[in-house]
């Protein structure tokens, strides 16, 4: 793994200084170096490892062991379904051979502990801290499935270590940095955040959950120079630190991903912690980072009612919007945006139905849809989601994106519904923080913001997000609720 090296390096030069902490728990450079290694004694090199546990020490340094040299590490959601786990773990070892146990380690605070696992291939190889081949893979994580079986990504280890020097230069994180990711460690941006620190040499805090209050106590007495999170966690944070006056601290950067940023939580941020600058990308785990934007303080955004820009191409990314055929389009024309950079990853190891990531020689996509103008790239939504309204092609999360910016909406999911006449008509359901908002004014107030042929035809209320057993959001379920007339999804009086 492309951090091992420089962690053993900043254990050589700075033992002492604090490297990572959950809570109030914390290791320092030299001891987060010795409890990995201790993990390894006896046991060989290569294998995998599963790692399917909340934030702790404990995750920390067995990440760090499990890829360590050739080691490969499944890192696997606490909230993924038994059934499903069950799949995984019988995937993994037809693809990747029987597990045999890494080392016994105790629980964590929680007892959540999950044994993590290794495959022997050579005894009398000395387990070590170390790197291993760049082009040897070394991470596995999931699609985000809901009934099926969730496509695995694995990665290389070279794929990561042209992601560090992209990233670090773009966020400007150095060794002066205290990072703070809130968020689980087990997903995409909370993992990355931890292994991008331990690559540049920051020190990094999560917590063992999500709680306001303590964030904002970290950020003002914890030295936190750097959050990075999803918008809604961000919109949490800034909202509810301008009411209660909370002090941003020492705080000089946001780095928000994972959703598109809205402009009612760009400019609760700016109120909140007016001198960072608020970074967002936006990426898929298939293909590390695609594009990004910086919002400088003290800068007027840009055009607000645009929604559906992204920022131009990360660097070390070049940027093509293609056809159905894989040919390149013009700008300002809608196709699947494709990148080619030495971030991508391998694909996957089971899960592949030729319709989600694809090679076209160099280029590759996972037929997100989008268009250039003016050299910013524009995400409208994934291919599966459009709705053919009227023959229009509609992306709900557009319209998603301009309701959220509505004074008072705090959720808002669109989708499309059959209808004989239209073939689909747009719905839409939000949550709002305050009642007695209804169909007309939300209508009224998405006319000054978005064509009139993108406007829904239907408002609902949402009493409950519709979210999958893995908390991910579910316009089927939407759909569903919708449909049967369930009483979380009411109609919203015109």
């Amino acid at each position: 793994m492309p951090f091992l090296s420089r962690l053993c390096r900043w254990a050589s030069e700075r033992p002492h200084e604090p490297a990572v902490a959950v809570g109030r728990d914390s290791l320092d450079w030299e001891e987060l170096l010795e409890r990995s290694g201790a993990l390894l004694r006896g046991v060989p090199d290569g294998g995998y490892s599963v790692l399917r546990q909340g934030n702790s020490l404990d995750f920390i340094t067995r990440w760090v062991a499990g890829v360590a040299g050739e080691r490969r590490c499944a890192v696997l959601d606490t909230g993924l379904p038994e059934a499903q786990y069950a799949q995984v773990l019988a995937e993994l070892e037809r693809h990747w051979g029987r597990p045999a146990p890494l080392s016994s380690g105790g629980a964590d605070a929680s007892g959540s502990l999950r044994e993590t696992v290794v495959e022997h291939r050579d005894a009398g190889q000395p387990a070590v801290l170390d790197d291993g081949a760049p082009d040897s893979l070394f991470l596995l994580a999931l699609t985000s499935g809901t009934s099926s079986l969730p496509k695995a990504i694995v990665r290389t280890r070279r794929s990561w270590e042209a992601s560090f020097e992209a990233s670090t230069a773009f966020f400007g994180l150095g060794p002066e940095d205290v990072t703070l990711a809130p968020g689980p460690l087990t997903s995409g941006l909370g993992l990355y955040a931890l292994s991008e620190c331990l690559h540049a040499g920051s020190a990094f805090r999560t917590l063992t959950s999500f709680d306001v209050g303590d964030v904002h106590d970290a950020i003002e007495h914890d030295g936190v120079t750097r959050l990075v999170l999803v918008p809604a966690m961000l919109r949490l944070l800034a909202e509810r630190g301008i009411a209660a006056g909370a002090d941003p601290g020492g705080l000089r950067s946001v780095v928000v991903a994972g959703a598109k940023l809205d402009a009612r939580t760009l400019e609760a941020t700016r109120r909140w912690a007016p001198a960072a600058v608020v970074y967002e990308y936006y990426g898929a785990q298939e293909l590390s980072f695609v594009s990004g934007t910086r919002h400088l303080p003290g800068v007027p955004a840009a055009d607000e009612a645009e929604f559906t820009s992204v920022g131009v191409p990360f660097p070390g990314v070049e940027l093509a919007i293609l056809d159905a055929e894989g040919r390149a389009l013009p700008d300002g024309e809608t196709g699947s945006i494709a990148v080619r950079s030495a971030m991508v990853s391998q694909g996957y190891l089971w899960g592949d139905d030729g319709h989600a990531f694809t090679r076209r020689g160099d280029w590759c996509t996972v037929h997100d849809q989008g268009r250039v103008v003016d050299g910013n790239l524009h995400f409208l939504g994934r291919a599966s989601d459009m709705v053919n309204a009227a023959g229009l092609n509609v992306y709900p999360q557009e319209i998603e994106r301009a309701l959220a910016s509505l004074p008072g909406v705090e959720s808002a999911f669109v989708t499309g519904l059959d209808d004989g006449l239209r073939g689909q008509r747009l719905v839409a359901a939000v949550r709002m923080g305050h009642g007695g908002v209804g169909a007309g004014q939300l209508r009224m107030a998405l006319a000054d913001l978005l064509d009139s042929r993108k406007l829904p035809q239907e408002y609902y209320e949402l009493r409950e997000l519709p979210l999958t057993g893995r908390g991910k959001p579910s316009r089927a379920l939407l759909r569903e609720w919708i449909t049967a007339g369930d009483p979380r999804t009411p109609r919203l009086r015109p």
